[in-house]
């Protein structure tokens, strides 16, 4: 957990595209450990590798992005000079943030693993999915606006984009049956930073009072879920009030902020404020769903439901609850500064007016019909078969390929290594057949002749000084006679 806040605190914090890259590497694999802490349950297991290969594929999309921008002539990989790549190379590196930050966003086509990663305890779904890991895909967007603006087709890319996601999956949130879900999409197809602020606040605590319940009750699944709001008064109402701005209600964070980005997206397409405006409308729906089922009496038999994920403590413990205050009052509260000039482009009233409408109604029509909502087809039911997809076109493959080099290097390469010292010791044997005895010979040569040498050199050591000076007298002699020849 400290080392994924640690990678996160980097990620926002870097300022160029080589350190911002090793940190989202690493919040990346924590994200796995994180997801995959219950590892000992295969499910959980499988979940977490979905997670993280997903993600990890679509962040070889910052490699690309990376190596474009130096074949473009930006050498230093700063944020702010990745502008500057040439072209053909910008369109890369725009398509490669692209893909990055849809990734790590489960956007489209890389939603579902989204629901996978629902398989990790309480607080990791609180951390991963609110306020970071999720949200990375739109900090990263945000820090290369300029290069999205520069291709001149990144921004409308991911606009729609997130709008499809929104308006494609949305039916699937609102007929899922965890609460867990309920909060675990939301409108990413904005961008605004006051978005994700407020948008943070408001699914934290939508996990964190799930986590609550499922620690008291062992179950997060909405059926069994009936009358936790009236079992645990303050879980309930710190549920509602976030469930509330989830759904864009007046006066709270979403309906100000929401709109503050709607504000700048009418200005440059209608046709996708009308996108964000149904957006509002799924999200007041499926919000309301879930309110209404923790809201119900008890049902007879109700208890049969619950225990049913693990053993319920039956009660909710003030570290739970101080959380889901401070969370619920910034859900409350942290759209008044969309109003404010820091905001940038500030919402009209009749903006304000009828996205409170459209919520309200929506709001309005779930409370109404309830869990008599229809189901979502077979096909968003299976999130479109993307991960189906995915293990049809893409694991399936690479698994084939990877067993064909398995045989490959077994049959071949292994072989080839195993042949160069089996060749080696053939020519020492044939080696040391033919020259081995002339070898040894010229070494034996070799002994004897220092042996002989050593001989002669202790000869004129014999201790007696008369012949010390003889033999240093001669060499006198021999050394003048070299220096007379010589000259």
């Amino acid at each position: 957990m400290l080392l994924f806040a640690g990678a996160m605190l980097l990620t926002v914090t870097a300022t160029g595209l080589a350190l911002l890259l090793m940190a989202w590497e690493l919040m990346g694999a924590t994200s796995w450990a994180l997801v995959g802490y219950r590892w000992r349950e295969p499910h959980r297991a499988r979940a977490a590798d979905v997670a993280f290969l997903t993600t990890r594929g679509a962040d070889l999309g910052l490699y690309l992005a990376a190596g474009a921008a130096i074949a473009g002539g930006v050498g230093t990989l700063e944020l702010a000079e990745l502008p500057t790549a040439a072209e053909p190379w910008l369109a890369v590196l725009t398509a490669g943030i692209v893909v990055a930050a849809l990734g790590k966003s489960a956007q489209l086509p890389f939603s579902f693993w989204l629901s996978r990663a629902m398989a990790g305890p309480s607080p990791v779904s609180a951390l991963l999915h609110s306020a970071t890991m999720v949200a990375a895909g739109g900090y990263l967007l945000l820090r290369t606006q300029p290069v999205l603006a520069a291709s001149g087709w990144g921004e409308p890319v991911v606009a729609w984009v997130g709008a499809a996601t929104v308006v494609v999956l949305g039916r699937v949130d609102r007929r899922a049956g965890r609460v867990h879900r309920a909060g675990g999409r939301g409108r990413r197809g904005g961008g605004g930073t006051l978005q994700l602020v407020a948008h943070a606040a408001t699914k934290a605590a939508l996990f964190l009072a799930a986590g609550a319940w499922l620690t008291a009750l062992g179950t997060k699944a909405l059926p069994a879920l009936r009358g936790a709001a009236r079992r645990y008064p303050l879980v309930g109402v710190t549920f509602t009030v976030a469930a509330a701005a989830l759904a864009g209600l007046p006066p709270l964070s979403l309906w100000v902020s929401k709109d503050a980005v709607l504000a700048a997206t009418l200005q440059r397409s209608p046709a996708l404020y009308g996108a964000g405006l149904v957006d509002a409308v799924i999200s007041a729906v499926y919000s309301t769903k879930a309110v209404w089922f923790v809201w119900r009496p008890e049902p007879v038999g109700v208890a049969a439901g619950w225990d049913a994920e693990e053993p319920g403590t039956r009660r909710v413990t003030a570290c739970a609850t101080a959380p889901l205050l401070a969370l619920a009052g910034s859900a409350a509260v942290l759209g008044v500064l969309g109003l404010l000039p820091l905001a940038g482009v500030a919402p009209a009233a009749w903006e304000l007016a009828l996205s409170a409408v459209l919520a309200i109604g929506a709001a309005a029509g779930a409370w109404r019909w309830g869990e008599r909502l229809s189901g979502a087809p077979a096909a968003l039911r299976d999130w479109l078969w993307l991960e189906r997809a995915a293990e049809v076109l893409v694991v399936a493959p690479t698994m084939a390929l990877a067993r064909a080099l398995a045989v490959a290097d077994d049959r071949v390469v292994h072989r080839a290594v195993l042949t160069v010292p089996d060749a080696a010791m053939w020519l020492a044997r044939q080696s040391a057949r033919r020259a081995e005895f002339s070898i040894a010979s010229v070494v034996g040569a070799v002994g004897s002749s220092a042996r002989r040498l050593g001989t002669l050199a202790r000869r004129p050591q014999t201790g007696q000084l008369h012949q010390y000076y003889a033999q240093a007298a001669v060499a006198f002699a021999v050394l003048a006679l070299l220096v007379v020849v010589v000259r």
